[in-house]
């Protein structure tokens, strides 16, 4: 094998373990509905138990969970038998993942775990193993041989023990009916978090200018040089009819040979684009990047309120 086989070695790859997904599929049964069942009603929190890599993929899970409506806990095998074995309480579901079923570390915290009382569900490939006949509930995750080349290392089984772990989230996220907005709660931080919890009403700015119908150019280039959004807006009494942003200008001293006489009606954009102030702010972004503009009008209940510019977007970490 040599470097000009990697791509066609990715792609074995990942067909081996797509198709192990889809096949999983099929091997599902009452037991995830009765998992599920017991999750939506549980008291306590759901704890992934693991070792190697099925720890690795069982603090996944349990990240995934968290951020979706579902307290849940991970809890590492060989250090259960060492004190942590106390975060276990009786209103709690154990689920223990492991590929053989047989893991020494899991078989040994097993019975310290069914002593506190909690159901427990074995996420493992193999039936016929310990965890499937000792547990209360059995998740199926049987593959039929790993992508490594040498059916070792834990790929495609992790693989499928992760997506079904998505599956079961996803699931409970429907089931809960849980929002966009109860997302927002547990993603305060980063950008994630400012797309779901920043509104238009929450950057819309005030630092604009009106100019008359009437008015010239230089007073118009006046009006938007005082304003610092590229813009004003072009109001007549108490109603707004147009926008004239900094490409308006550009484009009417193309159009116009001589510019002595122009008046603002003559260069504004009517109907100019807008927002509610409620939207999410990231939606505003999208709206201006796919339209190819940088300012959009805010309006509250039809009431107008300001303007959104799309520097303040980005400067808000948005993207």
């Amino acid at each position: 094998m040599t470097v000009d086989n990697s791509i066609a070695i990715a792609q074995e790859v990942l067909d081996l373990e797509a198709k192990a997904i889809l096949n999983v599929k099929n091997l599902l049964n009452d037991n995830y509905s009765k998992v599920i069942n017991l999750i939506l009603n549980l008291k306590g929190r759901v704890i992934f138990c693991g070792i190697g890599k099925s720890a690795h993929i069982a603090q996944k899970i349990v990240a995934t969970l968290n951020s979706t409506g579902t307290p849940a806990l991970f809890l590492h095998a060989a250090e259960a038998i060492h004190g942590d074995l106390g975060m276990v309480q009786p209103h709690d579901l154990v689920i223990m993942i492991s590929k053989s079923g047989n893991t020494p570390e899991l078989k040994n915290v097993f019975s310290f775990i069914k002593a506190t009382g909690c159901p427990t569900v074995a996420m493992v490939g193999n039936l016929n193993s310990y965890l499937a006949e000792n547990c209360d509930f059995t998740l199926d995750t049987t593959v039929e041989k790993e992508a490594c080349p040498h059916n070792l290392a834990p790929t495609t089984s992790t693989t499928v023990t992760l997506a079904l772990g998505d599956a079961l989230a996803v699931t409970l996220m429907k089931l809960r009916n849980f929002t966009a907005n109860d997302f927002a709660k547990f993603h305060p931080g980063g950008a994630l978090g400012k797309r779901l919890a920043i509104r238009v009403n929450d950057v819309v700015s005030n630092d604009f200018t009106f100019v008359n119908p009437e008015d010239s150019l230089k007073q118009v280039i006046i009006a938007i040089t005082q304003g610092n959004k590229g813009c004003t807006i072009v109001k007549n009494n108490q109603q707004i009819l147009g926008i004239i942003t900094d490409g308006d200008i550009r484009r009417a001293l193309q159009k116009n040979d001589d510019i002595r006489n122009l008046q603002a009606k003559e260069i504004m954009t009517t109907n100019p684009k807008s927002i509610d102030a409620n939207e999410f702010a990231y939606d505003a972004l999208v709206f201006m990047e796919n339209l190819k503009i940088s300012q959009l009008l805010v309006y509250n209940k039809n009431e107008f309120c300001g303007i959104i510019h799309l520097h303040d977007l980005l400067n808000e970490g948005l993207k």
